[in-house]
């Protein structure tokens, strides 16, 4: 046994089989089905890098040489949840899968060649001329790069004149592009058909509506915008689009992907050079939760932060005709909208396509206020509170609608002479056929309410409730009351769980409600 094992240990390493590199950069047709992202609701998108994820199904044609080869899908998703690839249409099998995810950036290579050797290229401040030197990246890329040089430690692009790394190579693991690559075999050199799939996060969709409110003031227009969002770097040309609304069911999964990674940060100290603050550390020259210094002005430092967001302007009025309109479909409980001709889903942004357009939607105008007290508010008048007017209607067919309302959110504008001013904004959830739907409108400064605590007994808590319409037409007002009824002096109604005093208030009226409710002591 000893002997043979000797021999075997003799004997030549089989060899490895040669492998040919097959680059597949081109995609003949795409198609991107949005999911929206399960735990936001009918909020906005995320900005940055959405929550929801996209089936990504790209078609292309590659030409596979006979034996063992890798085929690199280069413009892949950058979200891309390689375990999720599916890929069809090759000679044989896929052997191995492998989602090359760093990519070719300023900053990704400054992050390859820390604490390695690079030329740095800089313009002389005495006679203008470039000159090259060695230099060694000791920090970067976030909270700026730091350079030791022959000349000491010092940050890049601080010296107010320009300056340029460059590098040896570029790194093997370093792709320009987001790219999958498969291991696979054939018998014969062939030109195949190939479809990927694959799931990719950093997308997300929503509905944004428009309701406008006619001069009838019963009626209204309402149109939906669907929202696209690709937060990857990667866009997709001519892409076959469609959206899915629903309460798709996901189980949790491995942790995803992060987001694109941070570009390249230069920051400078704070004053003067290095050598004027020798006792400075670079931990406090360069923090690195601080945002880089902006200026100064009449001697106040001002600090500009690197995280500041806007907030997105509400959406414009729709226009009078959609040329495109997205195709409602049913995708078993689900509900599919489908772009008719193909769009770009580009890189970093967002897109919307018309999706619902109804014209003479009927409303009822009725505000709202929920009860402001507690069952151990002490005796006294609480402060008034201008109830929250909302345009109720049922999503039937007779009213106007009678179409899926996927989730998202809601501009009302009413008309103010020859234009349409924004008067509310609110959120919708998704709403079925036949079910109750409301916009809200804001909150109204002529109909107002007022609580009044009277003294608590030990088994009951007293108040009054009052309701004054200022406006010159008799106006609807709803008060949900939270607590257990002992009595009251109005009629109350049962409205989703709780009980309502539902009332009309004549034109420039006031109108009462004295309730007890029961505490239980």
């Amino acid at each position: 046994m000893r002997r043979i094992a000797i021999l075997l240990a003799l004997l030549p390493a089989w060899p490895a089989a040669a492998q040919t590199i097959v680059e597949s950069d081109r995609i003949d047709g795409v198609s991107v089905t949005l999911y929206r992202d399960p735990g936001r609701g009918e909020g906005a998108i995320r900005p940055g890098w959405p929550g929801g994820y996209a089936l990504i199904t790209e078609t292309r044609t590659i030409s596979v040489p006979a034996g063992r080869s890798v085929i690199r899908f280069e413009g892949v998703s950058e979200g891309m949840l390689p375990e999720s690839a599916i890929v069809t249409g090759l000679p044989k099998r896929v052997n191995e899968k492998n989602r090359d995810a760093r990519l070719l950036s300023p900053a990704s290579l400054i992050n390859a060649y820390l604490k390695r050797r690079v030329s740095i290229t800089r313009t002389d401040r005495v006679t203008g001329k470039t000159k090259t030197a060695d230099a060694v990246i000791q920090a970067g890329p976030a909270g700026g790069v730091l350079l030791t040089t022959a000349e000491g430690v010092e940050a890049l692009g601080c010296s107010g004149l320009p300056e340029s790394l460059s590098y040896p190579g570029v790194p093997a693991d370093l792709s320009a592009r987001p790219t999958l690559s498969v291991v696979t075999d054939s018998d014969a050199a062939a030109t195949a058909t190939v479809q990927l799939s694959y799931l990719s996060q950093g997308f997300d969709w929503a509905a944004n509506y428009v309701a406008r409110v006619n001069e009838d003031g019963k009626t209204l227009d309402l149109f939906a915008w669907l929202t696209v969002a690709n937060g990857g770097s990667q866009g997709f040309a001519d892409a076959r689009t469609q959206a899915v609304a629903g309460g798709l069911h996901r189980e949790a999964a491995a942790r995803l992907p992060k987001g694109p990674p941070p570009e390249l940060d230069l920051r400078c100290w704070p004053m003067d050079v290095t050598s004027t603050h020798p006792a400075w550390s670079i931990a406090r020259a360069l923090p690195e939760t601080l945002g880089y210094l902006a200026g100064v002005a009449d001697g106040e430092l001002r600090v500009r932060s690197n995280d500041m967001m806007m907030m997105a302007p509400p959406p414009p009025p729709p226009p009078p005709a959609p040329a495109m309109m997205a195709q409602q479909e049913d995708l078993g409980d689900l509900k599919l909208y489908r772009v008719p001709e193909p769009v770009t889903v580009a890189a970093l942004s967002r897109k919307q396509v018309a999706m619902i357009d109804r014209k003479g939607v009927g409303f009822d105008r009725v505000y709202t206020g929920d009860f402001n007290g507690s069952l151990y508010t002490p005796p006294g008048m609480l402060p008034s509170v201008p109830a929250a007017l909302v345009l109720r209607t049922e999503n039937r067919e007779k009213n106007g609608l009678g179409l899926p309302l996927p989730a998202g959110a809601v501009a009302v504008f009413e008309p103010a002479r020859d234009k349409a001013m924004l008067v509310g904004e609110s959120n919708l959830k998704d709403r079925a056929i036949g079910e109750e739907v409301e916009f809200g409108a804001g909150r109204s400064p002529d109909v107002r309410y007022v609580t009044v605590a009277r003294p608590r007994t030990r088994k009951a808590a007293p108040f009054t409730v009052t309701v004054t319409n200022a406006r010159a037409t008799p106006e609807t007002f709803e008060l949900a009351l939270p607590y257990k009824v002992a009595s009251a002096s109005g009629r109350l109604i049962q409205r989703k769980g709780r009980k309502v005093w539902r009332v009309e208030v004549r034109a420039n009226g006031t109108v009462s409600l004295n309730v007890t409710f029961a505490t239980g002591a």
